[in-house]
């Protein structure tokens, strides 16, 4: 638990800091536009975006446990911060925001780091690609130019969809020409230099465009008030009530940012060779968001192309991500004003790019011809669910889907088979077998578990058969790795059943785990410390001992 710029500023050196200085000059103008564009994506002001990748940017690489993360506002956050603000406005949206802060400080104290690799893969997989077809429902109507029917609702990504729809009619022309040109500079600048980011690009053609040439375009100008003002500490107004209400979108941020910002520190561990501290890195993301929310911002966390950028311009230490948001607290004072100039279909055109390229369609649809029938559908229920209510609700189903499917597939691995005998099998059988099989007596019955035995498979334990002639029942249990408090009990109730007809119970290489939590239920004490048996071999002659006796 311990910064990483602590662990960078001994031996830090000036070469170190030019390079610093300059990637975080480079990433400042990437982000620039981006955080823009994402604030009015997340249906807060300009301004907003600017301040979070000020403070959460600055406090997060300061406090982080990563050498070259960038934090800012980021594009899986746009549809929930939406849905907040429209509901409980700004004073919900900064509660939710300090809840969501306070749960990541929660989790790096508790040391939750490495629980995020539990999160599958299909449910990030299916939550991502649905909020990129969120954000690019929710620009649709930048882009083409739509004016929205009066009365319509537009809260949800489906009414968005048909408000869209119904006022196809009214398309500007002009507003369409904008959009397609700076799409177009977004996908060739990156061919041309890498240098230079490409909304950045796009964003100055469109003004160029509004300025020089007669359209008739909407601009950022013309439908929000534009602020050049320095953010202010804002304490918002706390109640029991409101903290209730924004309590599932709370937890929503805080896991989202918790798995963005840790995926986003294995890739720059992957770039740089270094390595990052999930802990701190989780504290860092807490404390990054509770200030931003205090500060008039919006939710953070570590972008993964910001983050790569900085390490491409020869970022490696927090100093970067620092210099990133110093550089754009310069740019809000300076040339915030000139925000006000940027039409409203290149900002659409930035943000489609932004969904592009984090749907992650390859990803996609290689699950859907390569993964089990269980996966595709944990991804399909929680993209649909994604687009079609929310991410919260697409979450929630999506975690208790995967876990369900999960024990399904652990319960259909546990097999319970009894040993055969001799006189069970024909003679062409006994012929062949007979080297390998040995002789019991009837009196002994053997049952061989494998696989975990919880809940969804204790039942088998009850399949267990005793016959009359039985005298000693041995289990074998090697390949049984974990055991819970559902199959314990059942093995209690198999005793105490065995007891009662006067059969020995008897087990067979009893691994670790099962063999503590037997000791610590009273189990062994139940059925006889010297009937647990190393072997097989061990407890065939332990069994032959006592029907002997």
């Amino acid at each position: 638990m311990k910064p990483m710029l602590l662990s960078t500023w001994k031996g830090y050196t000036k070469e170190q800091f030019l390079k610093d200085l300059t990637a975080g000059i480079i990433v400042a103008i990437i982000a620039l536009p981006l955080s823009i564009a994402l604030a009015l994506a997340s249906g807060v002001g300009p301004e907003q975006g600017i301040y979070t990748a000020i403070v959460a940017g600055f406090v997060i690489s300061m406090l982080g446990g990563s050498h070259v993360q960038i934090a800012g506002p980021t594009a899986a956050f746009a549809t929930i911060v939406a849905g907040i603000v429209a509901e409980n406005g700004m004073e919900g949206l900064a509660a939710a925001t300090i809840l969501a802060g306070i749960i990541l400080v929660i989790m790096g104290f508790c040391r939750f780091g490495s629980l995020i690799r539990f999160i599958p893969f299909t449910i990030t997989t299916g939550f991502t690609a649905g909020i990129a077809v969120t954000i690019a429902i929710g620009q649709m109507k930048d882009f083409f130019g739509v004016t929205y029917p009066e009365g319509m609702p537009v809260t949800e990504t489906t009414e968005k969809l048909k408000a869209f729809i119904s006022g196809w009619g009214t398309l500007n022309t002009d507003a369409l020409i904008v959009g397609l040109v700076c799409l177009a500079v977004l996908i060739i600048a990156p061919r041309i230099t890498e240098r230079i980011p490409g909304s950045l690009f796009a964003v100055i053609v469109g003004i160029l465009m509004v300025k020089l040439l007669p359209l008739k375009v909407n601009t950022i100008g013309d439908l929000y008030t534009i602020s050049s003002s320095l953010p202010a500490l804002h304490m918002p107004k706390l109640s029991f009530g409101m903290l209730r209400t924004v309590l599932p979108d709370a937890f929503t941020i805080a896991i989202l940012a918790a798995i963005e910002s840790l995926l986003s520190c294995v890739v720059a561990d992957g770039m740089t060779g270094k390595k990052h501290r999930s802990n701190m890195e989780l504290v860092a993301q807490g404390v990054g968001n509770i200030a931003s929310a205090l500060f008039g911002g919006i939710p953070a966390t570590g972008a993964i192309a910001r983050t790569a950028a900085n390490v491409k311009n020869g970022g490696r230490t927090p100093v970067a991500g620092m210099v990133h948001g110093a550089v754009l607290l310069l740019i809000l004072v300076v040339l915030m004003p000139y925000v006000g100039l940027i039409p409203m279909p290149a900002i659409a055109a930035v943000l489609f790019m932004v969904a592009y390229n984090m749907c992650q369609w390859r990803n996609f649809l290689r699950l859907l011809r390569t993964a089990p029938k269980s996966d595709i559908t944990v991804l399909v229920i929680t993209f649909v669910l994604t687009i079609v209510f929310d991410l919260v609700v697409a979450i929630e189903i999506g975690m208790l889907l995967a876990c369900l499917l999960f024990m399904k597939r652990m319960s259909d691995e546990t097999e319970l088979r009894g040993w055969r005998y001799m006189e069970q099998l024909t003679e062409e059988e006994q012929a062949a077998e007979a080297e390998k099989l040995r002789r019991l007596s009837p009196a002994i019955r053997v049952y061989e578990f494998t696989g975990p035995l919880f809940f969804g498979a204790a039942g088998l334990i009850d399949q267990v058969i005793v016959k009359e002639m039985t005298k000693c029942l041995i289990l074998r249990m090697r390949g049984v790795p974990s055991l819970d408090s559902t199959a314990m009990n059942a093995l209690f109730t198999l005793c105490e059943k065995c007891r009662k007809k006067g059969i020995v119970l008897i087990l067979s290489h009893v691994n670790e785990q099962p063999m503590r939590a037997m000791q610590k239920a009273g189990f062994v004490e139940l059925a006889g410390r010297e009937n647990f048996c190393p072997g097989i071999d061990a407890a065939i002659a332990r069994a032959e001992e006592l029907v002997r006796g």
